[in-house]
């Protein structure tokens, strides 16, 4: 006897990928925000701060909804897509979470390269690799040009949501939602 699976996600994992999406976007304004300041300003120097804060937000709540994804039964799409369509978003998926783990353990490993303190709203993380100006700047690329491939990768997926929701008529955007649509 097979049991049916839950239309939507349990609202935790509902609430962690919304909650998710807001420390991501906060992390991107806060980046791009500091540029209106001076270097060396207090306003610049925050913005890097909040900037760190929910990059390692996000990395702090990754294992977590991996954690989630393993344990719960994901609610079924119907009608269900195509193969490649189930693919392609198996790997974009994929991709979300790498880029979730991967961008803020990169702007931390860059932070313990330049040599500077890493603190988690005042708790002090320790470096992960010693200080290394050449280092640094390698990191600093790989850091900054996965951030623009971030905008890449969380349009396409909020675009495949809406096409679900439009295009193909399934409910894969209903499970996600912290509210019924009709």
């Amino acid at each position: 006897m097979t049991s049916k699976l839950p239309s939507r996600y349990p609202m935790l994992s509902i609430g962690l990928h919304w909650l998710m999406l807001l420390l991501i976007a906060a992390a991107y304004c806060f980046i791009e925000l500091r540029e209106w300041f001076p270097k060396g300003s207090d306003t610049r120097s925050l913005f890097k701060s909040l900037h760190y804060m929910m990059g390692l937000s996000v990395l702090f709540l990754v294992g977590l909804r991996i954690l989630l994804r393993l344990l719960i039964r994901v609610p079924a799409i119907e009608p269900l897509p195509s193969y490649w369509n189930r693919l392609a978003s198996a790997g974009v998926h994929v991709l979300l979470y790498a880029f979730m783990i991967a961008m803020p353990m990169l702007g931390w490993l860059l932070l313990s390269s330049e040599g500077e303190s890493i603190r988690y709203f005042g708790l002090p993380l320790p470096a992960l690799l010693n200080e290394n100006a050449q280092r640094a700047e390698q990191i600093e690329e790989i850091h900054e040009a996965l951030g623009e491939f971030g905008y890449f990768l969380i349009g396409a997926h909020a675009l495949a949501a809406l096409l679900h929701h439009y295009w193909f008529k399934d409910n894969t955007l209903k499970r996600m939602l912290p509210w019924p649509l009709k």
